[in-house]
């Protein structure tokens, strides 16, 4: 009889035991099952500022960036970590983790030193365009990316893709490893890839059906309703409505003004929708990545004083295309399952609209094409007449590295001479030659410089004008003021795990990766010495 009792109680002992063990495995499943989100989605808004971010917060509703801004990390102090930042450079530096120095994309084109040429950051004919008679790839990126790391991480199983207006920034968000990268094609009007990444997908079929080409040949762009017209943030008054068409110039023109208006987000957010309901990403428990681009920019890049309101209505509108984007996320993957990061490409792209001098601000033109001309007489007089400047590039100086070697002459000691020449033009402000941005002492001014430098395809010679004045080429027929001015831009992150709270310590947006990658449990991009935010 007690062995009876003895051996019932032992059983009741194993099935107590039994079921603990079942409902802690059954926790640790359910936990690692969301430790990791299934689908990581990347927001770059090109030009986006923290000031008209929060400004023209009375147009928002409250399920686009009010929801991101009440409910997700919000980093309000981020800054670039180098000078010179374009679009380019920046998608490289949030895909990558590091700086041009590194990563090799100075800017959207630098010159060829073997042909002397222009060159654009994605160009490689290598690889056929598809829609498109441009062909690209990702080869100029010296260094690997989030989504290059994240499908290694996964032997492949990840998928990664790229939605971008621009081809430029299309490519790099993708990266070398990537599914597929899109953008719209400003010849047909087409959302375009390239036979780089492979197999074009059945998703991308379906967008090639259309073109952005008949949607705008009818469309006109006026506010979205009749508040952004009475609001006003501005010191001076805004003007309460426009007008604009874009079937007033040839294709190319129309559709590139498409590009910088407030619409193309439209574009980007369908693209995305038809990526998250047929490209199967966020589907399963190996964690995918998209990366979207929109623009927050001034329109067709006119200045400010001219397009007020139309800012207004830019930042009005991505509101409800970043309330449709969420709405899509949550709908086919479940927001409690996407981690989402947005920020900016950092800088403005608009044309100044007065002349500093009329206000007495000291100002002028300084021409680096007249600049190189005189620098090689200079050198001509101490070393021999010679072609010892090969040519110029915004406000790059590339020397004649052959001929220099040819004539025994130390880089060093040219490049010295050439510092000391150039100091004495009108407008210039600083000169850092290659020697002095790898040789020279450390300090913050010359990091921000070297950060943006990258041996391959910068210039020997960085001339930095002064504040105020025009920048021109005149070969290139281009003039650019030369601005200083801090540009405040946020990183917020919403989703997964993700406590609510604003940091105000500054960080730099070098950070965004090595912080993804933390989260998702892989390894940073192979150039990235950042540390994670948290």
């Amino acid at each position: 009889m007690r062995t009876d009792t003895h051996n019932i109680s032992n059983r009741r002992k194993r099935l107590l035991t039994t079921f603990v063990a079942s409902v802690v495995m059954a926790n640790v499943m359910g936990q690692s099952d969301n430790e990791v989100p299934r689908l990581v989605v990347g927001i770059t808004i090109d030009n986006l500022r923290t000031d008209f971010l929060n400004a023209f917060a009375p147009l928002y509703g409250s399920e686009g960036f009010n929801k991101l801004l009440s409910s997700g990390q919000v980093y309000s102090n981020v800054q670039y970590p180098f000078v010179g930042i374009d679009r380019a450079s920046a998608v490289a530096t949030i895909a990558t983790g590091t700086s041009p120095y590194n990563h090799g994309i100075i800017a959207e084109e630098w010159m060829d030193r073997t042909t002397l040429t222009k060159k654009h950051c994605v160009d490689d004919r290598l690889f056929t365009g598809v829609e498109t008679s441009e062909c690209s790839s990702a080869k100029n990126l010296l260094v690997s990316t989030i989504g290059d790391e994240l499908k290694v991480a996964t032997g492949g199983q990840s998928l990664v893709y790229s939605v971008a207006p621009m081809r430029d920034v299309a490519v790099l968000s993708a990266g070398h490893a990537a599914n597929w990268a899109i953008w719209i094609d400003s010849e047909t009007g087409k959302w375009a890839g390239t036979s780089y990444y492979g197999e074009t997908p059945s998703w991308m079929r379906y967008l090639q059906t259309t073109s952005v080409t008949s949607v705008i040949e009818d469309l006109t762009w006026e506010p979205l309703n009749n508040y952004v017209g009475t609001y006003n943030y501005y010191l001076t008054s805004v003007q309460k409505t426009f007008k604009h068409k874009f079937n007033e110039g040839d294709k190319r023109q129309n559709i590139e003004r498409y590009k910088q208006s407030p619409l193309v987000n439209e574009e980007v957010t369908k693209a995305a929708s038809v990526l998250l309901s047929s490209g199967n990403a966020g589907l399963d428990l190996v964690t995918d990545y998209i990366s979207l681009c929109y623009y927050a920019g001034n329109f067709n890049g006119l200045p400010l004083s001219e397009t007020t309101t139309e800012l207004q209505d830019t930042y009005a509108r991505l509101d409800k295309e970043i309330e449709k984007l969420l709405k899509t996320i949550d709908k086919f993957v479940g927001l409690d399952n996407v981690l989402i990061y947005l920020t900016s490409t950092g800088y403005e792209n608009y044309r100044e609209d007065k002349s500093l001098s009329q206000y007495r601000i000291p100002t002028g033109n300084f021409s680096i094409t007249r600049c190189s001309a005189l620098l090689n007489m200079y050198l001509s007089a101490i070393y021999g007449k010679a072609q010892y400047v090969e040519g110029h590039f915004g406000s790059q100086i590339y020397l004649n590295h052959k001929l220099i070697e040819d004539k025994q002459l130390q880089m060093s000691e040219v490049l010295a001479n050439c510092e000391d020449f150039l100091f004495q033009f009108d407008g210039v402000s600083d000169v850092y030659t290659a020697h002095r941005l790898t040789h020279g002492a450390w300090t913050p001014g010359i990091s921000s410089i070297r950060n943006g430098y990258n041996s391959k395809c910068s210039g020997d010679i960085m001339i930095q004008p002064s504040s105020g004045w025009n920048l021109v080429d005149e070969d290139r027929r281009t003039s650019k003021m030369q601005r200083e001015s801090f540009f405040e831009f946020p990183i917020i992150f919403f989703g997964h795990h993700i406590e609510s709270k604003t940091v105000q310590v500054p960080v730099t947006v070098d950070c965004i990766a090595p912080t993804i990658a933390h989260h998702i449990r892989i390894r940073a991009p192979n150039a990235c010495n950042s540390a994670p935010l948290f």
